[in-house]
């Protein structure tokens, strides 16, 4: 199940347009606090509950991954992920970055996502407080 928050995904849309951002994660609390951060940014936000669903076709700039929410090894999650940027990057000829985030005690987890192919590992905090500073330094 995906979940659109933000205008349709038109090239209409994302001409002249803020990040595309794909965030992977169940967590309606953190769908909506990054949503939120998203549009403050000038740009769209788009969910993904879970990676058995069919991802969306989009065009991203940068996916989240949430660690704490999406269970697993980190490393299975990452290559799930990839796929996903692969599959979008065979499309459009566009592809995005891969941040997971997730508590900052969680650090083992966050350094496995980062070791198995993440861009980048934050902690939540570093996301949710540096959000457009993250977005700025990720999206391709």
């Amino acid at each position: 199940m995906t979940i659109s928050i933000g205008p349709t995904n038109t090239a209409e849309d994302h001409r002249g347009g803020g990040p595309q951002i794909l965030l992977i994660s169940p967590d309606l609390l953190s769908t909506s606090r990054l949503a939120g951060l998203a549009r403050g940014i000038g740009g769209r936000l788009e969910t993904l509950r879970s990676l058995d669903d069919a991802p969306p076709d989009g065009c991203y700039d940068l996916v989240l991954v949430d660690l704490q929410a999406v269970s697993g090894d980190p490393a299975v999650i990452v290559a799930r992920v990839r796929t996903i940027i692969e599959g979008q990057a065979g499309r459009t000829g566009k592809t995005a970055s891969l941040v997971a985030f997730g508590p900052h005690v969680a650090k083992n987890r966050l350094d496995e996502a980062q070791a198995a192919g993440a861009d980048a590992a934050v902690s939540r905090g570093e996301l949710l407080g540096g959000f457009p500073a993250i977005v700025s330094r990720w999206c391709r």
